[in-house]
Formats: C-alpha cells, sequence, structure tokens
C-alpha cells in the first residue's frame, strides 16, 4: 500500500474529475457508503455528525444521510457559514434538508448547549468538520466544539483525518479530536507516521474510493507501506538444486573485547537469515570466545590482513559496525573496506559513529552504502536535534540519503528506508522488542539478504519487516523479547512469510 502528502490527494481528485470524468459527488458518495461499512450499526443507533463546510463536511452529510435511510437517530450539526461550503458539500446539504433531516449551525458560543447534549447522548459522534487541507492552528467554536466531543462522546469516528491534525506532517495545529477509528481514503495520509499520531487517529481503516490504481501510481512516487505481498516479490522459496553459493557470501566486521555479544547477534542474524556463507572478522582476543560461539560461520582475526583482504574479494556485502568501538581504528577500516571493495556495505552502530566525523569518506563508495541509525545516530549524522528528526522523520532521511548518495534505514516506530527517492515505511515490530541486540540482530538480517541477491534497499525494507514481524510473534507470549529468542525465530517466520 502506498501513502501521500495532501498536494497528492489534490492533484488526484483533480485528475479523475477533470480527465476521467468520476464527479467529485461520485467520490464523496462512494467514500460516505465506506464509512457506513465502517459503522457498527447493530449496536448503535444513534449518531452525531459534525461538519464543516468542505468537501470533509460533504462527506459527513452523505453519511448522515444514509444513517437517517437505515432509521437510525441522526443529530447533525454545521460549523460555519452557508455560503462558505463548498459546492458539492452544499449539494449534500441541501438534499439532507430536503429529505426532512435536521442541520443545526454551531457559529457562536451560545448554540454549543443543544450540542453538548446530543454528543453525551448519541452512541457515536463522527468528525467531518476539517480534512487534509488544513494547516492553521486550531481556535474559536472549533478548538469549542473539540473539546466538547472528546470530554463527552463515547465513541469517535474520524472522515479521513481527525480535525486538528496536519495530514503531512502529524502535527496536532493546537488542539485535536482524539478519535477511537478514521477512516481514510485511497491511502495513508504521511502525517500518520508521526510518533504519537496514534493517540488521535485511533486505528487507522485505508478504504478505496474508487480511485484507479494507474492514477494513483501517476501522481505518488514510490512511497510504500511494507507488507507480506512485498516480502514475498522479493524473497522466493529456494530452488531444488541450489547450494550455498547460490546464496552469498556476508563479511561481518565487528567486535570488540567489551562488545564481542554485538558481534555474535549480528553474525547470528546473518546465519538465520540464509546466507550461504558467513565470516566474522574480529579482534584477535575475542575470536576464540566468538569461534566456539558461532559453530555455522566462519571467524578470522582482523590482524590477519591478508586473509581478509582475500575474504573481502569474495564477499557479495561487508558490514561494519556493531560492537567495534567509536575509535579512529574504526574510522581508518570503514575507509579501507570502501576503497577496496566491490560490494554493498552495510554500516550500522559505531561504524556510523565514526563516519559521523567525517561524512565526506562516504563519497568513497564503489558500491551502494547502507546506514541504519537510530535517532541518537542520526542526530549525529545530520546535526539536527533528535526531536527535529522525530517530528521529520521522513523528510530528514530523504534529504540524507539524497545528498550523501546513500541508502538509509531510520529505525523507531514505522522505520523508514529511503534512497532519497523511493520510501518504504515498516510497521511491524512493538516495543517488546525493546532491549539490547536487536539493532546487530536486524544488520545481520540486511546484510544476509543482501548476499541472497535483493537490491540494498529492498534487502533493508524486507530485513526490517522480517526483523519486526519476529518480534511481534514472539511479543505474543513473551512479556519482552529478548534477540536470543528472536534469532532462533528468523527462519521460520521468513518461511511463513513466502510460502
Amino acid at each position: 500500500m502506498k501513502f501521500a502528502a495532501s498536494e497528492d490527494f489534490k492533484k488526484i481528485d483533480n485528475y479523475c474529475i477533470s480527465n476521467l470524468g468520476i464527479s467529485e459527488l461520485v467520490l464523496m458518495e462512494n467514500a460516505a457508503v465506506k464509512v457506513l461499512n465502517n459503522l457498527n450499526l447493530q449496536n448503535n443507533e444513534s449518531f452525531v455528525l459534525v461538519c464543516g463546510s468542505g468537501n470533509n463536511g460533504g462527506d459527513g452529510f452523505a453519511v448522515a444521510r444514509h444513517l437517517f435511510a437505515l432509521d437510525k437517530k441522526v443529530q447533525v450539526f454545521f460549523i460555519g457559514k452557508l455560503e462558505n461550503m463548498s459546492e458539492s458539500c452544499s449539494v449534500n446539504y441541501k438534499i439532507l434538508r430536503n429529505i426532512g433531516v435536521k442541520v443545526s449551525n454551531i457559529i457562536t458560543s451560545d448554540d454549543i448547549e443543544d450540542f453538548k447534549l446530543g454528543v453525551i447522548s448519541a452512541d457515536v459522534v463522527i468528525d467531518g468538520m476539517l480534512g487534509t487541507g488544513l494547516r492553521r492552528k486550531i481556535t474559536g467554536i472549533y478548538e469549542i466544539v473539540i473539546s466538547i466531543i472528546n470530554e463527552n462522546a463515547k465513541y469517535i469516528v474520524s472522515i479521513d483525518v481527525p480535525t486538528g491534525i496536519d495530514s503531512n506532517n502529524g502535527d496536532v495545529l493546537g488542539t485535536s479530536i482524539i478519535s477511537d477509528i478514521t477512516i481514510t481514503f485511497q491511502m495513508y495520509k504521511q502525517g500518520f507516521f508521526k510518533y504519537g499520531s496514534r493517540n488521535y487517529t485511533g486505528d487507522v481503516i485505508v478504504e478505496n474510493i474508487g480511485v484507479p490504481q494507474n492514477v494513483i501510481d501517476k501522481f505518488v512516487a514510490e512511497q510504500v507501506i511494507l507488507d507480506k505481498k512485498f516480502i514475498r516479490s522479493n524473497i522466493k522459496p529456494r530452488g531444488k538444486y541450489e547450494h550455498k553459493g547460490d546464496f552469498g557470501r556476508v563479511l561481518i566486521f565487528a567486535g570488540t573485547y567489551d562488545y564481542a555479544g554485538a558481534a555474535y547477534i549480528c553474525t547470528e542474524g546473518a546465519v538465520k537469515a540464509g546466507a550461504g556463507l558467513v565470516t566474522l572478522c574480529c579482534p584477535k582476543d575475542i575470536l576464540e570466545i566468538l569461534r566456539g560461539k558461532l559453530t555455522e560461520a566462519m571467524t578470522v582475526s582482523s590482524e590477519n590482513k591478508e586473509k581478509v583482504n582475500g575474504l573481502l574479494e569474495k564477499t557479495n556485502v561487508a558490514t561494519l559496525g556493531p560492537g567495534m568501538g567509536n575509535t579512529e581504528e574504526t574510522f581508518k577500516l570503514i575507509k579501507e573496506v570502501l576503497i577496496k571493495s566491490q560490494c554493498p556495505i552495510v554500516l550500522d552502530a559505531d561504524a556510523i559513529n565514526a563516519v559521523s566525523k567525517d561524512l565526506t569518506i562516504l563519497s568513497n563508495k564503489n558500491n551502494k552504502i547502507v546506514l541504519t541509525p537510530h535517532l541518537g545516530e542520526m542526530a549525529r549524522l545530520s546535526g539536527f536535534s533528535i526531536e527535529y528528526i522525530s517530528n521529520n522523520r521522513i523528510t530528514v532521511a530523504k534529504e540524507f540519503a539524497r545528498k550523501h548518495g546513500v541508502i538509509l534505514l531510520l529505525k523507531g516506530y514505522n522505520t523508514v528506508i529511503t534512497d532519497g527517492e523511493a520510501v518504504y515505511i515498516n510497521p511491524t515490530g512493538n516495543s517488546a522488542m525493546a532491549s539490547g541486540g536487536m539493532g546487530d540482530c536486524l544488520t545481520g538480517i540486511i546484510s544476509a539478504l543482501i548476499a541472497q541477491g535483493l537490491e540494498p534497499i529492498k534487502a533493508a525494507s524486507a530485513g526490517a519487516y522480517i526483523h519486526g514481524a519476529c518480534g511481534e510473534k514472539l511479543s505474543e507470549k513473551m512479556f519482552s523479547v529478548n534477540v536470543t529468542e528472536l534469532l532462533k525465530e528468523i527462519p521460520y517466520v521468513i518461511k511463513k512469510i513466502i510460502c
């Protein structure tokens, strides 16, 4: 499924109306029916609809008409002036009046008391006040109405976007409706990915209102919410006669004496995700420890330059960072690998911290580079504050990836993966996974998928999805998911998704 900004939706609507002959009223009617289909009509009898003067309000008036036709108790309230109604909103308003439904106009605070009583008595309140075009702060009568709804409604449904939310960036514009569900049309709104937006949207249900997919593709670039279909299209079941050489080689540079576990987790993640041959290159003082634990991967001392260089020539992907330490030696190794290798590179953890000191090193690449920062690492890379990045995740990630010619995976709720043009959002994972080593495991999974032939951006995206799906599955039976258990789950989750 794709997601889009409000400007994209406007272009799509205009194209449907002007070029395809799909009238705005048809789209509005389709939207109303889809809202109706998501209402629990069996258990709810009374509905309050609050409508504005734009097309969001027109959707609300159309929903009210359908509810009235089903013999439900309907109270409709209009905020604004009749002369400010959009054309299609006005049509649905007039139809509603023609069939005998009273529409009460809320203009000033004097009109509030009846509205409040209606909200208190209703089973469901439907928010059709302001939609995707909202950019100004909520004030005046809207602020009062929103407060009454939030404080008194038993159950709240928002049409397309909760009133008060900027659909592009997820900002709360002063105040906002706090919905139980939001029924949004055609695609996810870009602003719904902001941290905390779920507190206002509730569950988001995406409904098609009759816009052809080729029209969406015409105006919306590769902006995709990952799902199982994406994984299946990129990871295929294994052929009967394939062997380990067909599934690629991974070379991992990781670990120090204090952080040997990071090296183990990353390497084991690559093994469990199906790489044909995995080799860990680590300091001599932890080599024997890890050699005893990694029974299915090879190990080599980082001091053995000749052997390391030979492996680097043959590997399908080189991975650096987990547990390496943020030192000058780490930076020198990254630079050396970037210059010598012809394969894709994955940089995580201390490799990211080292690179952040001199981003010009990224221009030395001979192939694609994947960086997998969390918010703190992204702050060091970009120079932006963590708060700013949190509020502008897609924009910050795209701009950095485009500027430096890399693939960036920005970790966190709704992980962002981008090469500066395409954007993938990963919806899997949850807070049960908030424990040490998870990022090292993810790096190993991504490395294995690159080795198996996936394009680096597809490998990063699929890796994030699989990693989160493992955590979700384990969290059904575990309070806190540790990485040891997650590593065991990887091959089973991949198998279940693709077969």
